[in-house]
């Protein structure tokens, strides 16, 4: 880089090998660790003089929060930006013990958290290929009936786990689930989610123990467990020659994104899910940029309509 050719103001650059040096006499980390502390600390440096910052008692949390922005817009990934602000971090913890800053600038600045990929939802093909299970021993049934009613209604697995057999009507396609932090909501259910949820208690009494309240229970007669419905779940994927892996979530995820896809109404997808707050139904849920530019189109006062010509 053609800036680390130009030496630092010495009021940076000091207290710098001052820090260097605590790392590897007093601290002993590695030369790899210390090169590492080194390479972040000498660019926010460098970065500091051109925003005209010579003295490092001149830091506030503003001029930190610069050099996080600018690292965003050089396109840092969010953990490199977290490992950056920790070493700024660190460096001023060291002043601070030095007495040569009153308190670290760099201690309420955190880099933005690192986005969890939303697992790829199953397209409804996929969906029919993973749900054609036609075999009947109660087990098998059980399970086509779990998928069902998970991707039938959106859930949980928490939430399918802890439905009661008091939770579910049938008739009317109703079920009762208790959300998290322990909130009630009715969720509707139809069609094949409910033609298998009958089957299942028809068959439910072949595996559970007489005074046994879940819907769902184990080969050994008591409420299935989580990490049970994940493993069936995934077998029945290969099982069915489904392409990806399949799990709770991406079941829950594709019910959502076939929703939103299809209703395009967004509080109702909301409220079927049990989310709190629409921006978390937001993220979880995702339409392709086509569909929203031909609901766009169709719903726009000022846009052009099918059949306009150019």
């Amino acid at each position: 880089m053609t800036e680390s050719l130009v030496p630092l103001p010495s009021r940076l650059q000091d207290p710098l090998v001052n820090f260097y040096e605590y790392l590897r006499a007093e601290k002993g980390l590695s030369l790899h660790t210390q090169r590492n502390y080194k390479q972040q600390l000498e660019t926010m440096a460098f970065q500091l003089v051109q925003l005209g910052i010579e003295d490092w008692s001149s830091v506030d949390a503003a001029w930190v929060r610069q050099l996080a922005s600018k690292g965003m817009r050089d396109g840092m990934k969010a953990s490199s930006l977290a490992t950056r602000l920790s070493s700024l971090r660190a460096f001023f913890d060291f002043l601070i013990l030095r007495g040569e800053i009153a308190a670290n600038p760099a201690k309420g600045v955190s880099a933005p958290r690192k986005k969890r990929p939303l697992p790829k939802n199953l397209d409804v093909d996929e969906v029919n290929q993973l749900l054609e299970v036609d075999e009947d021993d109660p087990l098998a049934v059980r399970d086509r009936a779990i998928m069902e009613l998970m991707y039938g209604a959106g859930l949980r697995l928490a939430e399918l786990v802890n439905v009661d057999l008091k939770d579910i009507r049938t008739s009317r396609g109703e079920l009762r689930v208790v959300g998290k932090g322990e909130k009630e909501r009715k969720v509707p259910f139809a069609g094949q989610a409910v033609i298998w949820v009958e089957k299942w208690l028809r068959v439910r009494g072949q595996l559970s123990d007489p005074n046994e309240s879940a819907l769902f229970v184990s080969k050994l007669g008591g409420r299935i467990s989580h990490r049970s419905v994940q493993k069936r779940m995934a077998e029945w994927g290969q099982k069915q020659a489904v392409s990806s892996h399949i799990s709770p979530h991406k079941l829950r995820h594709s019910f959502a994104t076939h929703m939103l896809e299809s209703s395009q109404n967004l509080r109702a997808v909301q409220e079927l899910l049990g989310h709190e707050n629409i921006s978390t139904t937001q993220i979880y849920t995702h339409l392709d940029f086509q569909h929203l530019a031909e609901v766009y189109d169709q719903a726009h006062p000022r846009a052009r309509k099918k059949g306009r010509k150019e």
